[in-house]
Order: structure tokens, then sequence, then C-alpha cells
């Protein structure tokens, strides 16, 4: 991972942490806070070092973009409320929204069942930063479902291509994806974590997902098409061990 990337993760990550605390740990609120400017002062300093040599995104100054993800599979189709305006309407799971751009600042994002507006199934605080790219998952098993926020590399170099992996199976283990009869690219990947992006040769090829440190293949992803000046996500998503069955999902981002 990248400094501005690893600044800007750790930035929202203490933003969310102090407004837990705000009321339950006014102590713990501050120290997150003082962690949170922190964070943010590294991350406007490395954007200024990396700004003249970074490709240039497609967002307006002060934007920021973002998208969502119904990974949790026991869970309804939901509607997504955003400083309290319906956004995204009736999104279910394995569904991927495509990115909204947003002025950077922080965000309320509520969760209701589809269709209702009387209780919310999940309400959460963010604080988006200009010029980064974000994917949000909807996450665990319904009675433990939460929002996770992750950072996107959507950029690569000319005529290349790159992949992460992130895993939102929550009954599966530690994985390793790998190229079949191949490369490991991604090793001992827990349940709610993303890997970096690694370069992938642009063409077709079969994955694997398999129990960490093993040969036991739990997912087979064939015919994976990666194409040249693009960067993918893979999600794993569904039950190991249940219904909706484990699949992998492939997205652009």
């Amino acid at each position: 991972m990248n400094e501005t990337n690893k600044y800007a993760e750790k930035a929202m990550k203490y933003d969310m942490l102090a407004n837990y605390y705000k009321y339950s740990d006014p102590e713990k609120h501050v120290m997150y806070y003082q962690k949170h400017l922190y964070a943010m002062q590294n991350w406007m300093h490395s954007m200024q070092f990396q700004s003249a040599r970074m490709p240039q995104t497609q967002l307006e100054p002060g934007m920021s973009k973002v998208r969502v993800i119904h990974a949790s599979p026991d869970a309804p189709a939901v509607d997504i409320y955003v400083n309290g305006k319906l956004t995204l309407q009736n999104v279910k799971f394995k569904q991927i929204s495509d990115y909204l751009q947003l002025p950077a600042g922080q965000y309320r994002i509520d969760l209701y069942a589809a269709g209702t507006t009387n209780r919310p199934v999940l309400t959460d605080m963010y604080m988006l930063l200009p010029g980064i790219t974000y994917t949000i998952a909807a996450a665990g098993n319904l009675s433990a479902l939460r929002l996770i926020p992750f950072v996107d590399r959507t950029f690569v170099a000319a005529g290349e291509s790159s992949v992460k992996f992130i895993h939102l199976s929550p009954d599966a283990p530690a994985v390793d994806v790998a190229v079949k009869n191949g490369d490991i690219l991604f090793k001992n990947v827990p349940f709610l974590e993303a890997t970096k992006n690694v370069k992938v040769e642009p063409g077709r090829v079969d994955l694997e997902v398999r129990i960490a440190g093993t040969d036991n293949v739990v997912l087979t992803v064939p015919k994976v098409q990666f194409k040249a000046d693009t960067a993918y996500t893979i999600f794993a998503v569904g039950f190991a061990n249940g219904t909706p069955p484990l699949e992998a999902l492939i997205a652009i981002g």
C-alpha cells in the first residue's frame, strides 16, 4: 500500500473511532481525534509530495468517489441514505453500485430494509478525503452487520493491469488466492481484510481460492479477463458452509 492510501485509511479509521467514543468515553474520543488530525497532516504532506508523479485522477478538486457493495449473505435488500437523502435503492446481496462522486467531508450513511424508513438497519459516519476513491462494504451476518470502508487504487501504468482481493465471506477462514498451477497472488487473507494491488499480466487466467497455507481449493474462478490499463477488485462473498454459497465477484476499480 502506498503512503497516500495508508494515511487516508488511518485518517478515516480514527475519525470513525473518535465519533464512536464521542459521548461514551471522552478520553478515547480526544485520543482518536488527535490521531485523526496527525494522519490527516501526514496524508496532506504525502499528497503534496506525490502530486507531481501520480496519474491525474478523474476527480474534480475537493471531490471523492465512493461505491457500495452489499456483501451480507443473510441481509435483505436495503435502501441507502446519505445525509438523510435516498441515494441507492433496493440494493440486493452481491450488488455493487457505480461510483458516486461526492464533495469530500463527513457523511452519515443509513441502511434501511428496502421500502422502509421507520428504523435503520445500520447507521454509521464516514470522513471522505479529497482525491480518494472508496468502496464501502455492508459485510458480515445480519446480526453483526457492519459498514467497512476500503481505499481503492484505481490507476495503473499504461499497458498494465492490477488486482486486489477483499475477503467478505463471514464464515470462511483465511485464504490464499492463486493462479491455477501458478503463483500465489495473495496469502493468508482473513475476513474483512483487503490486500494491496498487485500487477498482473493482461489476459485470461484461471484463479483458485484456497484455505490459507494448504492446497485445499474452496472456490474456483475460471477465465478471469484482465484488460490493460485497468485495476480490478475481487470480492469473496457468500457462505463457505451454507446458502448462498461462496463465490467471487469481480469489479473494475
